[in-house]
This record gives structure tokens, C-alpha cells and sequence, in this order.
């Protein structure tokens, strides 16, 4: 391998990154407040808000990611009425495409992360909180929440990996992100196997930093797990249960 081409194209992709992480931490934030409402939409008691989100969890997930950011890149283009509105000026650039995409897509499918996290609080600890006079507000702050957070944080952290990974197909529209930038010196070069070593090198790293985020992110909302004793008790219980 060319060492010096190796290291020449690694400070070459390294200016691809801010725009990779603007594009992941963007679409994981407005894509949590929209899966949120979207768990809450499937597991409220309204028929119609329940199959409001289903279609659209359903289809988000049902489809590549790639056909749905060509269907808002080229496809929003079409209406006369989205050229005219408000919202062209944004619409039209390939950066806020790529970030409504991302947020649209993760939002469906943390949205089932947060329902399973949700259904998953013993009802018994609602009740006890609405004894104790809590309001719905206060339950769902104090309570559900939290333990619905603890619950979904695993596989949500495999979402976050791959919507890093995701922002890769934004280089398909123009961007010049870690990929976009790495398909640039291809075509210069025609070097493609030390390209994409290096951009894939580039991915693991940010994702190994990421993994170590979640793991101590975890630790920290499971302190239970964390005290003396705690595993060794939780093992002689599933012991006993096994018996029984």
C-alpha cells in the first residue's frame, strides 16, 4: 500500500466529519421527539391516532432509506404548491433533504424502541404513583418515563450506530460529507480499495466512541445494577424462581 496516499486521503476526508456528525446528531434529535410521538400515538386508546402511526411506521420501515430521500430530494420538487410555500427555500437544498430524510426514517423506527420501552413499565408502579396523588403529567415525568428510557437506551444505541452509518447515502445528493468526500478522490485517483478503507476506518472510530458513550450512559441510569450485592441477589432469585 502507498503510505504517503494513505495519509494524504485521510487528511483529505477529515473535514467530512463535522458535516457526517451535523447530519446524525440532527436526525436523532428531531427524530426522538417524533418517534416519541408516534409511541404515544400507538399506545393511546384513539383508533384512528393508533393507525395514523402505524401507516406511517409501517411505510418508513417498509421502504429503503434511499428511495425515500430521492422521493424528498427530486420528488417534493414536482408540486407547484411546495416551489410557492415557505418551506422551497429549504427544500431545495440537499443538506436539509438529507436531514428531513434521516429524522423521518430513525423517528419510525425508535419510534417502536420507545413503544416497547413504554409498554414495558410494571403497571403495578403507575398504580402506586397515582396512589401516592401524582397527576398524569407527574406520572409520566417521574415514573414512566425514566424506566421507559432504561429500557429502550440498549437498542436505542444500535439506532444511533446506524443512523451514523446512514448519513453515507447523502453523499448520493451531493453532499460532501465522509463518503461524499471519499467518492470525490475515487474518481480523481481511481484508488478505490485505500478510499474506502480509510472512510470505513473513519466510521468504526466514531462508532467505537459512540459505543463507549452508550455503555457509560447506561451504567449511569442503572444504578441498581451497580450495587454491592445487587447480581449475586438478582442470581440467587432467578435461582430460586428456577426451582419453583
Amino acid at each position: 500500500m502507498d503510505f504517503p496516499f494513505i495519509y494524504a486521503t485521510f487528511l483529505e476526508i477529515i473535514p467530512g466529519i463535522p458535516l457526517t456528525l451535523q447530519l446524525a446528531v440532527g436526525s436523532v434529535f428531531l427524530g426522538f421527539f417524533l418517534a416519541l410521538g408516534l409511541a404515544l400515538m400507538q399506545i393511546s386508546g384513539n383508533p384512528l391516532l393508533r393507525s395514523i402511526a402505524r401507516t406511517y411506521v409501517l411505510f418508513f420501515r417498509g421502504t429503503p432509506l434511499l428511495v425515500q430521500l430521492f422521493l424528498i430530494y427530486y420528488g417534493l420538487g414536482q408540486f407547484v404548491w411546495i416551489r410557492e410555500s415557505f418551506l422551497w427555500p429549504l427544500l431545495r437544498e440537499p443538506y436539509w433533504c438529507a436531514l428531513l430524510s434521516l429524522s423521518l426514517c430513525t423517528g419510525a423506527y425508535a419510534s417502536e424502541i420507545i413503544r416497547g420501552g413504554l409498554q414495558s413499565v410494571p403497571a403495578g408502579q403507575i398504580e402506586a404513583a397515582r396512589a401516592c396523588g401524582m397527576s398524569s403529567l407527574m406520572i409520566f415525568k417521574r415514573i414512566i418515563f425514566p424506566l421507559a428510557l432504561r429500557q429502550a437506551l440498549p437498542a436505542y444505541g444500535n439506532e444511533l450506530i446506524s443512523m451514523i452509518k446512514s448519513t453515507s447515502l447523502a453523499s448520493i445528493i451531493t453532499l460532501m460529507e465522509i463518503t461524499g468526500i471519499a467518492a470525490r478522490i475515487i474518481s480523481e485517483t481511481y484508488r478505490a480499495l485505500e478510499v474506502f478503507l480509510i472512510a470505513g476506518a473513519i466510521y468504526l472510530f466514531i462508532n467505537l466512541i459512540l459505543t463507549r458513550l452508550l455503555m457509560w450512559a447506561e451504567f449511569t441510569v442503572t444504578p441498581h445494577l451497580r450495587a454491592p450485592g445487587a447480581q449475586s441477589a438478582a442470581k440467587k432469585i432467578k435461582k430460586l424462581g428456577d426451582l419453583q
